[in-house]
């Protein structure tokens, strides 16, 4: 490792997000190194071609403007697989049907907002009927056009997709083709709308009861992790998207490039903290991988990194043979 390197100042003026990061590497020091490091990583891992990328990202982000940036990397072919939590369906879906979503605060008076009937994630504000009622509505009308008695998570979100329109990141999946994993599809709005649903097919004559099996998904996530070269990541935030992304990745020997973008620390042992050194010691990460590690809000992160990315790469070039299905 080089500590020769010397520390610069940075100037005002920056007339692109190139220069925008480049200022990072002359500030070269605490996150603002991180973040450039970040943007080396992902301009090395872009520009592999034998690299399957999966994008990890928590919910919360998706009640935020972030969810059209989120869904531009999916069009623009820089994730090849997401895997995500059961509330990226719930805001998704929300948004896409006509829910609205406020700008509010951290501090309100959360009894008020209750009396109100009103949600608040962190500062973000969303009506409760624009939120369950909404969700629920578009599960019952896609379960009842399933035709088989199984069907997987994947499916069933792609199945979907024809409900909701062009704002969605569910739509730009199926449209580009790019899967989307949720280990953990019933704890949300979405995955009680599952069981809602067949809890009124089972009060039904002649009422149609739909098993939805995450283990199809597994089955799929593992072809694909089998079936490629190497393994990139970008994770954003923490919990069972970021394990599940370097846990299937310990099978193919690890990640060959990993970037985690987060604000949780790693000195209570959380996995949400570990960086990605922790990971090494799981064989979840090469040794040798490029990694980088950066705490700060995703909300300021991803538009700078993906703005830079974007601007650099354009619409990469995806390798659709991963995949156990023939993507059109």
């Amino acid at each position: 490792m080089n500590h020769e390197e010397r520390v610069a100042d940075a100037e005002l003026g920056a007339k692109s997000i190139k220069d925008l990061i480049e200022s990072y590497n002359l500030i070269g020091g605490f996150m603002a190194r991180n973040l450039y490091d970040a943007s080396r990583v992902l301009a090395s891992m872009y520009s592999d071609p034998d690299v399957t990328v999966i994008l990890s990202f928590t919910a919360n982000l998706v009640s935020t403007g972030l969810r059209g940036i989120l869904r531009g990397i999916i069009e623009r072919g820089l994730a090849d697989v997401v895997i995500t939590t059961a509330g990226t369906v719930d805001h998704d879906v929300a948004k896409s049907l006509g829910g609205v979503y406020f700008k509010g605060s951290f501090d309100i008076d959360d009894s008020v907002l209750l009396s109100k009937g009103i949600h608040r994630i962190g500062n973000v504000f969303v009506r409760k009927e624009h939120y369950g009622p909404l969700v629920e509505k578009a599960v019952h009308s896609t379960l009842s056009k399933v035709n088989a008695s199984e069907i997987g998570v994947r499916e069933l979100l792609w199945l979907m997709a024809d409900e909701l329109d062009d704002s969605s990141i569910i739509k730009a999946s199926k449209r580009s083709c790019v899967p989307i994993y949720i280990p953990g599809f019933v704890d949300g709005a979405f995955g009680t709308a599952i069981l809602t649903y067949n809890e009124v097919q089972r009060t039904r004559s002649g009422g149609r009861r739909i098993n939805v099996n995450v283990l199809k998904d597994e089955e799929e996530i593992m072809n694909i992790i089998y079936s490629s070269k190497k393994l990139g990541a970008v994770i954003i935030g923490g919990g069972i998207s970021k394990h599940h992304v370097i846990w299937w990745s310990q099978f193919k020997g690890g990640l060959d490039y990993v970037v985690y973008l987060t604000t949780a620390t790693e000195w209570d042992g959380s996995l949400s903290g570990a960086r990605p050194k922790e990971a090494v010691s799981w064989g979840k990460v090469k040794p040798e991988a490029k990694s980088a590690f950066v705490l700060a809000d995703a909300t300021i992160t991803v538009p700078i990194l993906f703005n830079y990315i974007a601007s650099e790469v354009g619409f990469r070039k995806r390798n659709m043979g991963v995949y156990p299905w023939n993507c059109q």
